[in-house]
């Protein structure tokens, strides 16, 4: 279970930037592990396409509390909605990442729905992350501490407010979402577009003069480099699924092509 002292570490890890993260939509904890062996900062598990359950999100964070290093754990909701957020905070998780955050009004609801009161509406419970109550009151005075925030950017009108969201107390990185941005701007999956890569540029400027970092999604690992030097500060990169594919198609094609040249 990740103590305060552990999260708030995560944090100023996180928030240093220059971490990286990898995708999480299998629901099992070997995956967890194995990222954790691979040296990974930190795993996304997304709940929001996903069939993994509260129960499964569970597991997955004691596998990453039992495994090697200090690998962080970030789930992400399906919505901005403060039932869905608090249910997850309390299995003990290092931080949430929520989709479709457009204006400063739903970063602020964002960052209310991890507080608990007076700074929040998160309810109170002795829960995993609070050690079954065993440590519940030092959870609830020092929680803000030692949870990551993060808000996803994934509209032209995201990025338009982008400065302000970054600007909100409470949000501690914005994340650029490149499929459902490029969608939204009409180009979608034309990574390397103009259009995509100015509403990207206009995110990474914004976070900057907030002093927030942001990161984006890398799926090919081709643009791991270049995401760096467009000023990213975090990385998500490769999906579990992508990578187990895109490994077995790879060893499938060099088996072939051995056994034509050997005939």
């Amino acid at each position: 279970m990740t103590t305060d002292a552990d999260g708030e570490r995560f944090v100023s890890r996180f928030t240093d930037g220059n971490v990286l993260g990898t995708w999480v939509s299998i629901g099992h904890p070997a995956i967890v592990e194995a990222a954790a062996r691979a040296g990974f900062d930190f795993v996304l598990i997304d709940t929001e396409h996903t069939t993994m359950s509260l129960e499964t999100v569970a597991e997955l964070a004691r596998a990453a509390a039992a495994s090697p290093g200090e690998l962080g754990v970030i789930v992400r909701p399906a919505w901005n909605d403060p039932v869905r957020i608090k249910r997850i905070l309390d299995i003990g998780v290092d931080g949430i990442m929520v989709p479709m955050v457009d204006t400063p009004d739903a970063a602020t609801e964002l960052v209310r729905a991890t507080r608990y009161p007076p700074d929040g509406d998160r309810g109170i419970a002795s829960g995993r992350a609070a050690g079954y109550g065993q440590n519940f009151v030092d959870y609830v005075a020092e929680e803000h501490r030692s949870l990551l925030t993060i808000a996803q950017i994934e509209t032209p009108t995201g990025v338009e407010h982008a400065s302000d969201i970054a600007a909100v107390d409470g949000i501690d990185a914005l994340f650029v979402g490149p499929a459902d941005l490029s969608a939204s701007l009409g180009v979608f999956a034309e990574w390397d577009g103009p259009e995509l890569t100015d509403a990207m540029a206009r995110t990474i400027e914004a976070g900057a003069s907030a002093g927030t970092p942001v990161g984006t999604l890398t799926v090919r690992e081709a643009d791991v480099e270049d995401r760096v030097e467009r000023g990213f500060d975090f990385q998500i990169a490769g999906k579990d699924m992508t990578t187990l594919i895109e490994t077995g198609e790879r060893i499938r094609e060099t088996y072939e092509e051995s056994v034509s040249r050997r005939e």
